[in-house]
């Protein structure tokens, strides 16, 4: 298919410093999710896309049907998202503003707003792994080869967990969850709109609402996450030295790559951990570190 997936890094996803593409989305690369919206095209045109954008499908079709080249920019920031360019066509390209459907990922939480909507949309159960008795799922979930869902878990809403995982027993996981492969999700944690990387491991009596945790973070027993401001106003996210309106009400953490945390660390909402970094036993995360 004579399409190409720029690769993008955003600054503005710290302490997330992947490759855009090659985070997992709702169990699914984000390069992967935006391929699977681009119809198939004729060998005379060819599509260049941003991995920071993820169409609709309806987008994505228009752009490729069109009669001419053109090109997608962002009028926010000026940047170029997405460019059809079609053999032997003259003349400059036709320039369209996004449309309100699609995703441009500038920030951590548009991961959670993507991961929110595509989890969301499930509507049947996918259950390869295995689920035992005294397990309740009162949602349809996704479950991955090698996976294995304890007696106790309790499961509300949609949720996907990828391959050769561990759930429970005695867990709480609310919609709209994604948790990556390899994952031990221990006894009686309860995680709540969150995207979860691979080899991510919650140890018991821990809690984690509307977070994204990236690969191979270790959280020590009794880790809490608040979401939740006392005031109930949007969360701000502190960027460039300026603080910007998440649009959020509720907002967890963001942790990095290989963070560990001690025994009973407890973090202020809206927060973040760079990769790497560790907390000490009993720790208050007031600041992001």
């Amino acid at each position: 298919m004579p399409v190409d997936i720029i690769p993008a890094n955003v600054p503005g996803l710290w302490p997330v410093t992947r490759e855009v593409g090659s985070i997992r989305v709702a169990g699914r690369l984000i390069r992967d999710l935006i391929l699977e919206r681009i119809p198939e095209l004729p060998d005379d045109r060819r599509l260049s896309i941003r991995a920071d954008f993820l169409p609709t499908p309806e987008f994505a079709r228009l752009i490729a049907s069109g009669t001419g080249n053109c090109v997608v920019r962002d009028p926010s920031d000026g940047v170029d998202v997405m460019q059809l360019s079609i053999t032997g066509w003259t003349g400059a390209p036709a320039i369209l503003a996004l449309d309100p459907g699609s995703f441009r990922i500038r920030h951590p939480w548009d991961l959670l707003a993507m991961n929110e909507k595509l989890v969301g949309e499930l509507d049947e159960n996918r259950i390869v792994g295995t689920v035992r008795a005294g397990a309740t799922l009162d949602g349809f979930v996704h479950l991955g080869r090698g996976s294995v869902i304890l007696p106790g878990v309790y499961i509300e809403g949609n949720v996907i967990i990828g391959e050769d995982c561990k759930i429970g027993p005695n867990c709480y996981i609310r919609g709209n969850t994604s948790i990556g492969d390899r994952c031990h999700i221990g006894q009686a944690v309860e995680i709540k709109n969150s995207l979860i990387g691979t080899k991510v491991s919650i140890g018991h009596l821990s809690y984690a609402g509307d977070s994204v945790i990236s690969d191979n973070v270790n959280f020590g027993a009794g880790t809490i996450i608040s979401n939740l401001r006392h005031d109930g106003r949007n969360h701000r996210w502190l960027e460039n030295q300026a603080f910007v309106d998440t649009g959020r009400r509720k907002f967890g953490a963001i942790i990095g790559e290989n963070v560990h945390t001690g025994i009973h660390t407890a973090i202020y909402p809206g927060r973040s951990l760079s990769a790497g970094s560790v907390t000490l036993p009993g720790e208050i995360v007031s600041r992001s570190k």
